[in-house]
Parts: structure tokens; C-alpha cells; sequence
């Protein structure tokens, strides 16, 4: 998990949200409204608005294409249940709330490093 992720407000543009993404060398950027999750922007959002015809960035906001509900955990869930989630659901990311707080992102890299690391811990244990 990584801890504190960077975040965007809704009523940025999708071009800021590139600049950023780039910037923290970063796929996924949870949406806060007022300190409060409200969805998350994916690269991949992005890049499918980029992908339409006449579409500038700098005037396409970051509510307009996020995915609003993202799936969530708290913080101390079992690694098997967001990994069993992320699998099922095709998710790049799970984000991690605590109180209703955002206080991390579990991506996809996150998970084959899990995965890894219990693989290595097994093969020891051999």
C-alpha cells in the first residue's frame, strides 16, 4: 500500500490530472470533494477521453471522468480478500480508507509485490 496518496479535486482538468500523474509518476489519482473521497481518475480514463474526436484536455474536468464509488478497505484487511477483490472485479487499485479518511492506495504493482514477497517467504520455508 502506499501511504498518503497524491489526490486531485474534481474541478481540475484532465490535462492537470496528466501533469500529476506524470509528475508522481503515478496510474491512479484518488478524487477528493472536501477532504472527502468521492471517486477515483485512472490513467486509462484518461486516455479513453483523450481518445475522442475534437476532445482537449485542458477543457475536460476531472468529474466528468472519474469513476465515482471507487472499492474501498480499511487499512488492516486481509492482503487474500483485496487481492481475491482486485481479481474478480478486474480493479487496478483499492483504495484504503480509515474513518472515512483516504490513507492509502493498493495498485496492481502492490499486489504482485505482495505475491512476491509471499512466494519468496514459501520458497525459504521449503
Amino acid at each position: 500500500m502506499t501511504p498518503s496518496p497524491h489526490s486531485i479535486n474534481s474541478v481540475q482538468t484532465l490535462a492537470k490530472a496528466l501533469e500529476f500523474m506524470r509528475q508522481y509518476r503515478v496510474k491512479h489519482l484518488p478524487v477528493l470533494e472536501g477532504g472527502q473521497l468521492v471517486g477515483v481518475l485512472t490513467e486509462r480514463d484518461i486516455q479513453l477521453v483523450e481518445s475522442l474526436k475534437g476532445v482537449d484536455l485542458e477543457k475536460v474536468l476531472v468529474e466528468d471522468a472519474y469513476t465515482p464509488e471507487p472499492y474501498t478497505l480499511p487499512p488492516n484487511s486481509p492482503l487474500d480478500e483485496a487481492l481475491t477483490v482486485m481479481a474478480e472485479m478486474h480493479y487496478s487499485c483499492i483504495l484504503v480508507v480509515d474513518s472515512s479518511k483516504l490513507v492509502g492506495i493498493f495498485t496492481w504493482i502492490d499486489a504482485l509485490a505482495a505475491c512476491a514477497k509471499l512466494l519468496k517467504s514459501d520458497v525459504k520455508s521449503s
